[in-house]
């Protein structure tokens, strides 16, 4: 009876023990094993308004999470819900809930990367890349308008865009708003070498007025291989004292960048960007150029054209001359084109 009695609590540890290990073990390969119904990675926001709760929800709503309750009694055991971070985060369809876990307690984030071109105004930077970034555009274009903020990046508030040199850019989406700009500032100081620093003080011109050249010569022309060649024929302008006389720039200064035709009320627009009013560069670019463009700028093209036209065929390329007379009969042709096409 003994003998019996022993056998039975051994038989019944065994089975508890036994049933141990498979709950352990269910328990492993469901933490374990891909933890998302997903077929495509999937990015998890949380900034500073976000809390466990919302991020259990992101889980459910975009990831597609398999066993909420599982990962809820993981994250617990790890102290994960009362450190959640800020962050970009990546799931993708292979992520285990063990990996999930530790890549929120973890900060684990995702890098961003930034790329921003053909951006004209100031406000419309500000919107592109704030929206890529955590602190968001509101809060850029109030660091932008700051004179304080710009003056202590070597800019002011109208040529602090001739800062930002359009390219890709790694870093976290939480990076805030006065380290992306320090970050910005670092790399238009690489990006101006000491090469191009003698090639812009060769022309007369600082940094910053070579971008503002490369502005008007990029909106100028849509052929890049003309680039050189406008920034040579404004260059000869500004050296011989001649107004700049850029249709770009008055299309800029009243606010209409689709113009197909100049008319006489337009050159008479008063602003400091009116180049057919106002000798020089104009205060600061009409865009933000391309590295090209400021390339083009630096390596311009040495000849003796003072004018340009756009072409009859509005290919976007442009007829070169070197005196006004030649120009008024490749004006004409232009003009021409136009009232054949009922352009006005």
């Amino acid at each position: 009876m003994k003998n019996k009695s022993h056998r039975i609590i051994i038989s019944t540890l065994f089975l508890l023990i036994l049933s141990g290990i498979m709950l352990i073990g269910i328990l492993y390969y469901k933490v374990n094993t891909p933890f998302f119904n997903i077929n495509e990675p999937v990015y998890i926001y949380i900034d500073g308004k976000k809390d466990y709760n919302h991020l259990l929800s992101d889980l459910e709503s975009a990831a597609k999470i398999k066993n909420r309750t599982l990962f809820d009694r993981l994250a617990s055991k790890m102290n994960y819900p009362e450190n959640v971070k800020s962050g970009k985060y990546r799931i993708a369809p292979a992520t285990t809930c063990l990996e999930a876990v530790r890549m929120f307690r973890n900060a684990q984030q995702v890098p961003v990367k930034i790329t921003f071109n053909n951006i004209r105004l100031k406000k419309d930077f500000a919107e592109r890349l704030g929206e890529q970034l955590m602190f968001g555009p509101e809060r850029l274009l109030d660091e932008l308008n700051s004179p304080s903020v710009c003056n202590s990046l070597g800019f002011d508030t109208i040529n602090i865009v001739t800062m930002f040199i359009p390219n890709t850019y790694e870093m976290y989406w939480t990076i805030s708003a006065d380290n992306f700009l320090q970050k910005m500032k670092k790399e238009y100081d690489k990006f101006w070498t000491p090469e191009r620093l003698k090639k812009a003080k060769e022309l007369s011109l600082s940094p910053h007025e070579v971008s503002v050249l490369a502005s008007i010569v990029e909106e100028e022309t849509a052929d890049k291989s003309e680039y050189p060649i406008v920034a040579g024929l404004y260059i000869n302008r500004l050296r011989k004292g001649m107004l700049l006389q850029a249709d770009p720039t008055v299309k800029f200064a009243v606010g209409d960048v689709t113009l197909r035709r100049i008319l006489f009320a337009h050159l008479e627009v008063d602003s400091p960007y009116n180049t057919y009013k106002h000798s020089g560069l104009p205060p600061g670019p009409i865009r933000i150029p391309s590295i090209s463009g400021i390339d083009a700028v630096l390596n311009y093209a040495q000849h003796n054209y003072l004018y340009m036209v756009a072409k009859e065929d509005f290919s976007g390329k442009h007829n070169f001359a070197t005196n006004l007379s030649e120009h008024n009969r490749n004006a004409r042709k232009y003009q021409d084109a136009l009232n054949r096409n009922n352009i006005r």
